[in-house]
């Protein structure tokens, strides 16, 4: 027999087996397959339904140039910010941080370092990540990791000048379990603020009125399945939403999975099915991300980093942006890596949609 024809069969035979291994699967025989199907699974349609769909192919540009990560999103007025990891960095070994702003979400300018470890601390001077941006009473809080334990600086604008206020870390390393990294702050509708942050383990604890001080005694620490990092909350439609990472960033499979809860607090109801947000095709280790509302309107975006492309890896990561959407019931739907967030303004007063 020709080598051609060998190989036809060995497809069906394949392909018979597949069906086979389906069908026990499902609980049963379930559906017969026609043998013209098989045979054309065999022939040439066979490569197209190995490959992978049109749209993995091409993924959108980054938001911002260079390799940057961990990106908290943000909306002050009519302006967005992004507060990003400097990434490229073997063992993230960055020193400093950086601040973006847009009014359209589309196109970022470059507002320069905020914070410099060597030059602004005392107490760290290595491994700038994971920033996060609060604000109340007409003051900007800036909460970042840095030599593993969460720092917080105070300024009058959102991008500063920051400065340190304790003079040593917020969560110091090792005081609880995990790393003591990733930190964010929600700022409820009664201006009550809890802070959020671990790698391993998950922490909250409600923050005293300066937004720079809490009492130990009251940290709450849980993980819900599959947490490894960067939690963030936030509130709609008076259901709070808790959002972290699966895997680790290093990892291809890295994800973003969420909980919901009554109170900030917990406790938390992980959503089921996939992950929201997850790579595919050339979109690797999508994950490590932020979400905010665009001021006066129903419309949310989503930021977060991939393996950089081409030829990423977990040190060498790009910040992305794209539209987060939600169902009647409230659940998150399923992102699409390969939508790039569109031109978005912040809507005139007397132009803004209600609140939801």
């Amino acid at each position: 027999m020709a080598a051609a024809g060998k190989l036809r069969i060995s497809r069906v035979n394949a392909m018979c087996r597949f069906f086979e291994k389906q069908a026990v699967i499902g609980g049963g025989v379930g559906r017969m397959v026609p043998l013209a199907l098989l045979l054309a699974f065999a022939g040439p349609a066979a490569h197209a339904q190995t490959s992978p769909p049109a749209d993995s192919l091409h993924a959108p540009p980054p938001a911002l140039p260079g390799p940057t990560a961990d990106p908290h999103l943000a909306a002050f007025g009519n302006t967005f910010y992004l507060y990003p990891t400097t990434d490229g960095i073997e063992g993230w070994g960055a020193k400093s941080f950086t601040a973006w702003s847009s009014k359209d979400l589309v196109t970022w300018k470059n507002e320069g370092v905020i914070l410099d470890l060597p030059r602004d601390l005392t107490w760290a001077n290595r491994n700038a990540w994971a920033p996060a941006m609060a604000t109340k009473n007409g003051k900007y809080y800036f909460y970042y990791s840095a030599a593993q334990s969460v720092g917080v600086a105070v300024g009058p604008t959102p991008l500063g000048p920051f400065k340190d206020p304790l003079g040593k870390p917020l969560v110091a390393k090792d005081a609880y379990h995990g790393q003591a990294i990733d930190p964010m702050v929600l700022v409820d509708d009664d201006g009550s603020a809890y802070l959020y942050w671990g790698q391993g383990q998950c922490h909250v604890v409600k923050l005293n009125p300066d937004l720079t001080s809490y009492d130990p005694a009251a940290v709450v620490e849980f993980k819900p399945v599959g947490y490894n990092e960067g939690p963030f909350v936030f509130k709609r439609q008076g259901k709070y939403y808790l959002m972290w990472s699966e895997y680790d960033t290093r990892d291809p499979r890295y994800s973003v999975a969420y909980a919901t809860a009554r109170s900030p607090l917990g406790p938390w109801v992980k959503a089921s099915g996939p992950p929201v947000l997850h790579g595919r095709g050339v979109v690797q280790g999508a994950g490590h991300h932020s979400v905010a509302q665009v001021p006066g309107t129903n419309q949310w975006a989503i930021a977060y980093h991939r393996f950089r492309i081409p030829g990423g890896t977990g040190y060498n990561r790009e910040t992305c942006l794209s539209p987060m959407r939600f169902d009647a019931q409230g659940n998150i739907l399923p992102v699409n890596v390969f939508e790039k967030m569109p031109a978005t303004v912040v809507p005139r007063q007397g132009d803004r949609a209600p609140r939801r």
